[in-house]
Order: structure tokens, then C-alpha cells, then sequence
């Protein structure tokens, strides 16, 4: 078998040249030294000084190699070459001259002081400068090839994050950028440079900024910045033209990933008017812990409370939805994300009473949160029977069925349409709450028992069973309603549609140009259910403080404007008017209700108005009697129900 002949690698080769340029480097170093200690001329120097030298020189050179290569300067990558390499450049001048200095004096011959001081510095000025010199070249030829079209970027931030991703844009050869400004809202550095870059001024000064500049593009870089000023900020930079990219936080500064390539697409929730709720969740998930959980409606919500819940090891999970579509999904992806995990999903509907009581005899779930329901408003509206059907009743049978089989907590998840409805789901979602306060008041009344059995005649045999009925003497199940706005990319909601619409082209429609609404992050709202879940005494409805609301026009405006195009030019707009059953704004409590604190300054309870608990049973049998019989007169019935309903003329 022949030998292969090994090719030696590029980088080898370099390191073999750069060896004998060290070595010649040396050597022309001391030679210069002592031509320059006599006056610039060889006739002067001393013969005992040149024999000393020619002693010395090749062991020291050998001498200086070797420790360059201990000091790993031959396996840099110069093109990145920074302080640390500098430092190691020093050190090896420094300790070489040192050795040759004690080496000439004890072993060779005295020399004169300025040979090894001018030596020295020849030696540093002529190793250092052939690395850094190569990093140099490559700098000023990426320059020149990014003078050619290239694209104006505004840094906004000129602290520590701002100049990292200065550095990191310059360095760059695959970018096609340049820096034009700073923006900064400290004063002090207002008309100063940052290599030769100017700091333009504060935010105030961005929209001339871009207009004077030609600015094309924009690198938000302010992690330390509060909430409402990145907000501010944002804005301001959404109503230009420019690509906008931001830093998401302090993450990266702290971990020194301040790069390009860290800087993320300004998201809609950029822009909302309050801070993210951010709650530690650890006290929730050691509630969560080794408990069997059922997860009832696994849509936008319930597969966000899936993910959580699932990552912090239940007894049992057990996910119930009708369409299978939703279940399939999530069943695949937890699947794969938790192989260990203990997961069961179910088809059916929360309408059907003989189902949810067999899903509560066989899993026996000690938590249940209740995310089944119709949201649609306008859809409801053409289908109101359908509403209560499955939300009013679909609600009153599965809490029954938990009520019944011991369950300790039951989460039900309503709507900021709840308070003073106006639609027939609103509606419905009020009667949703007002079922879970009559259950909780007839707990601690020690009275479940007497709550109506709404089920079909096939469940009556199992109902009054002596298992049920005992069960229902001593249940002390907690049920809690949580309230929410709505929530951003949620299927269904305003943000999907309008991505849908500005991807074809346009129109982007909005119902009212003053119409506003209560957002919220999908993350977010799940945190406030699972909160909602420890917090529980029984009763409550917790409310979460989401600030200011939003115009939804702003918010299309800005949706535009984040996808590159300019409203009412490239997009329009178009006003379509109130939909059935739309109010012009949302409210998160009804004016009679009032507000407690909780562990979390961001989430209240509100106390619930006071109603007649066994009228309000009562009249559930007539409701569900007119809802199942599909009449037309089911929102005047629903009307004597929630007397804060109503119905949009």
C-alpha cells in the first residue's frame, strides 16, 4: 500500500512563514538597535558589540519562536485578532527581552542599555504589526466593497449594546451595511462621534435622522431601557419607512451576544401599551406537580396550557376537545417533546353530560381548566342557541361533572365580553361565570346537593346514584372564572387576519375607525390561568390590569408599517362598520364590581355583584329548554338572566 503524501494545510503554511519572519523579525530588531545606538553608522560600532551580538542573536531568535509558540501566537486567527492577542504580543516581547537581557549579562558581555530598549521596541513594532496589519487589509477592503450600494443602518442606543453591534456590523464582510448615526437620548453625547460616526441626538430627532440620512434601516439597541421608553421609541421608528430590527433584552448583553444576527423583527406586542407580564410561575408549577390534570377546548389557549403544564411533570394530562384537528396537533407535539409523560387525548363535546361524567369517573382530574367555548361574535350572533348550548350549558355540565368526581379546582376561562354584553357570547360567558359562583355558593353552603340536575333523562340513574349523591354532600371543589382581553394571534383573532390581508395585497379591514380593545400575549394569558389555579379560594373572578387599550387602527397601521409597506399607499384601509353585537370598546369589570389585590400587582379579583343563586338555577332549566328547542326568543330569555345583556339594535 503506497503512503499518501499529507498536504499541509493553508493555516500550517502561514504558521511556517510567520515562524521565519519572527525569526528574521529578531534578528533585524537588535541589528537596527545597535545601528542606531551609534549614530546610524555599521563603521562605528564596536567589534566586541557586533561579536556579541552575532553570539546571541540565532539562540535568542530560536529563543523568541519557541515562546511564541507556547503563547499560542501562531495559532491565532489574526482577521479577528483583539485586546487578548494584543496582550499576548506584549507578554512575549516583554518576557523575551527579559530572559536576553539576564542571558547577554551573565553569559556573553555587557551591551549598552539603549541596545536592548530600542531592541525591544523594534521587536514589538515588527511581530505585532505583521499580524494586525493583515487584519487591517481585510478591513479596509470590506469597507470598499460595502461602499457599493450599500445600506445606511441607524444604531439606536450608543451605549455598551449599541457599540457591539457597531463593532459587529463593521467587521461584518457578508453585510452590506454602514452606521450613518447614533440616537441617544443622553444629551451629553449629542454632536460627539463614535469612530467618525455621528450621535445625531435623541429620540425626537429620528424621523430627521432618517429623512437627512437616507436611512433604510434600523438596529434598536437599548436592552437597560424601561418598557414605556422602548415603546416610545418603537413607535417613532414605525412610523418611518425603515426595516426595524430590535434586541430583545438584557439577555444578550449580559451573555456578550450582542451581534446582528441577536437583533429580532420588532413584533406587534413591541408596540402594546404595557409592560409583559412576567410572574414566577414557580409556585404554580409545584401546585401543578403530580396532579391529574384535564384540559377541556385545546385551541389557541388550551394548547399553550398543554405545552406549560407539560413541561412540569403531571400525574396525568387528558385533553378534551371536539374538533380533532386541534387535539391531533398537540397530542403529536407533546408527544415528541415528553416522551415520559402521562397523556391522554379525548374526543368529544362538553355538551354531552354521559361523556364528561365517564371522563371524570375514569381519570378522576384534581384540576380542571375549562377552555371549551364558541368565541366568535359575529357567528354567534347567527347562531345564539348555539352559544348557550355550548358554553352556558357546556360549562354548567362539565363543572357538574367535576363537582360530582371530587375534582378540587376548576378553572373557567371568560372574556372582557362578559361585563355589560352586548353579544350573545359575551352573554353566554357571563352566564358561564355566574355558574361557576353559583356552584362555589352552594359548596360552602354546604348545599351542592341541591343544584338542579339540567341532563338529559338518560342521566338520571346517574346522577342519583348514592356515589354521586355523597359525593355531592361533601365536594369542596373551588371553582374560578379568569377574565380575559383578547389575545394576540390567537386563531381567530384580528392579528391572523390582518397578516392574511396585508399578505394579499390589501384591503385591511377595521370595523370602526375609534373602535379599541384589551390585548394580550398567548404566554401571558396562560400565566393568569395557571396563576388563577393557585390562587384560588373558591369564587373569584381574577381580572388581569393590561394598561391602556389599543386602537385597532393604530394597531393595523402598525401591522402595515412592521411588513414593510405604508399605509393608505401601498395597504389601504378600509372602515366596515360595527359588526352585530360589536361594542366600540371592551370593559374588564362591570361598574358595580370592585377590585382586591393578589400576590401579583398586575392581577386583581373582582368581586362578584351579588345575585339570587337558586332563581338564577331556576331559570337555567328554562334557558336550556328554549336554547335546545331553538327558539328565536332565546336572547329575551337570556335578557332575564344576565340583566347587564344588552343586545347591540
Amino acid at each position: 500500500m503506497k503512503n499518501k503524501t499529507r498536504k499541509l494545510e493553508h493555516w500550517q503554511v502561514v504558521t511556517l512563514l510567520l515562524m521565519l519572519y519572527d525569526f528574521t523579525a529578531v534578528a533585524l530588531s537588535y541589528c537596527l538597535a545597535l545601528w542606531i545606538r551609534f549614530d546610524c553608522k555599521f563603521s562605528r560600532i564596536e567589534a566586541r558589540y557586533l561579536q556579541a551580538y552575532g553570539k546571541s542573536i540565532l539562540i535568542y531568535g530560536l529563543f523568541c519562536v519557541v515562546v511564541f509558540w507556547f503563547l499560542r501566537l501562531y495559532k491565532s486567527i489574526w482577521r479577528f485578532a483583539s485586546y487578548s492577542e494584543l496582550l499576548r504580543v506584549v507578554a512575549a516581547t516583554l518576557l523575551t527581552g527579559a530572559v536576553y537581557i539576564t542571558g547577554m549579562a551573565t553569559c556573553v558581555g555587557r551591551m549598552p542599555v539603549s541596545y536592548y530598549l530600542i531592541g525591544i521596541s523594534i521587536q514589538f513594532c515588527l511581530t505585532l504589526g505583521i499580524r494586525f496589519s493583515y487584519r487591517f487589509v481585510l478591513l479596509l477592503r470590506g469597507r470598499t466593497n460595502k461602499g457599493i450600494n450599500e445600506k445606511k443602518v441607524m444604531l439606536i442606543g450608543a451605549g455598551a449594546a449599541g457599540q457591539m453591534i457597531f463593532r459587529d456590523i463593521k467587521s461584518a464582510r457578508e453585510t452590506n451595511e454602514k452606521v450613518a448615526c447614533f440616537i441617544d437620548d443622553n444629551p451629553n453625547k449629542w454632536g460627539r462621534y463614535i469612530d467618525n460616526v455621528p450621535v445625531f441626538g435623541g429620540r425626537d430627532r429620528i424621523l430627521e435622522a432618517v429623512d437627512k440620512l437616507g436611512i433604510t434601516k434600523i438596529y434598536v439597541a437599548i436592552p437597560s431601557a424601561a418598557p414605556e421608553d422602548k415603546r416610545d421609541i418603537l413607535r417613532v421608528c414605525n412610523e418611518t419607512s425603515c426595516e426595524l430590527l430590535n434586541l430583545p433584552g438584557m439577555y444578550q448583553l449580559y451573555t456578550g451576544e450582542v451581534t446582528v444576527s441577536k437583533m429580532k423583527t420588532v413584533q406587534i406586542e413591541d408596540l402594546l401599551g404595557r409592560d409583559p407580564i412576567r410572574p414566577d410561575m414557580e409556585e404554580v408549577f409545584d401546585y401543578i406537580r403530580g396532579k391529574v390534570v384535564l384540559i377541556t377546548g385545546v385551541g389557541s389557549i388550551g394548547s399553550e396550557l398543554a405545552r406549560q403544564i407539560a413541561s412540569h411533570q403531571p400525574k396525568h394530562l387528558i385533553l378534551f376537545d371536539v374538533y380533532e384537528n386541534n387535539a391531533y396537533d398537540i397530542q403529536l407535539e407533546l408527544k415528541k417533546k415528553y416522551p415520559e409523560l402521562k397523556l391522554d387525548t379525548l374526543i368529544g363535546s362538553v355538551r354531552d353530560s354521559r361523556k364528561m361524567f365517564q371522563v371524570f369517573e375514569k381519570y378522576r382530574p384534581e384540576i380542571v381548566y375549562h377552555a371549551a367555548a364558541h368565541k366568535h361574535v359575529p357567528l354567534m350572533e347567527d347562531s345564539p342557541c348555539e352559544s348557550i348550548k355550548n358554553n352556558a350549558m357546556g360549562t354548567y355540565k362539565t363543572a357538574y361533572a367535576a363537582m360530582a368526581h371530587g375534582c378540587k379546582r376548576f378553572v373557567l376561562i371568560s372574556t372582557d365580553k362578559a361585563v355589560n354584553p352586548t353579544n350573545i357570547m359575551g352573554a353566554s360567558k357571563r352566564l358561564c361565570e355566574m355558574v361557576i359562583q353559583a356552584f362555589d355558593a352552594k359548596i360552602k353552603a354546604g348545599k351542592a346537593y341541591e343544584i338542579p340536575q339540567l341532563f338529559t333523562h338518560g342521566m338520571k340513574e346517574v346522577i342519583t346514584s348514592p356515589e354521586i349523591v355523597e359525593a355531592l354532600k361533601t365536594t369542596q371543589t373551588e371553582f374560578v372564572a379568569v377574565r380575559f382581553g383578547n389575545v394576540l394571534g390567537s386563531n381567530g383573532s384580528v392579528i391572523p387576519l390582518f397578516k392574511k390581508q396585508i399578505e394579499a395585497g390589501g384591503p385591511v379591514t377595521v370595523t370602526h375607525p375609534d373602535i379599541i380593545r384589551y390585548f394580550m400575549t398567548i404566554p401571558e394569558a396562560v400565566s393568569l390561568v395557571l396563576l388563577a389555579g393557585t390562587y384560588a379560594k373558591g369564587g373569584e373572578i381574577f381580572v388581569l390590569d393590561m394598561g391602556e387599550p389599543v386602537k385597532i387602527d393604530t394597531l393595523a397601521r402598525n401591522m402595515i408599517r412592521l411588513s414593510g409597506f405604508t399605509p393608505d399607499v401601498d395597504i389601504k384601509l378600509t372602515y366596515t362598520g360595527l359588526r352585530p353585537g360589536e361594542k366600540l370598546f371592551e370593559e374588564k369589570l362591570m361598574a358595580e364590581e370592585g377590585l382586591k389585590k393578589t400576590e401579583n400587582d398586575l392581577i386583581h379579583i373582582g368581586c362578584p355583584i351579588p345575585f339570587d343563586v337558586d332563581t338564577f338555577l331556576r331559570q337555567l332549566d328554562g334557558l336550556m329548554e328554549v336554547a335546545y328547542k331553538n327558539r328565536e326568543d332565546v336572547r329575551d330569555k337570556v335578557q332575564e338572566v344576565v340583566n347587564t345583556y344588552h343586545p347591540a339594535q
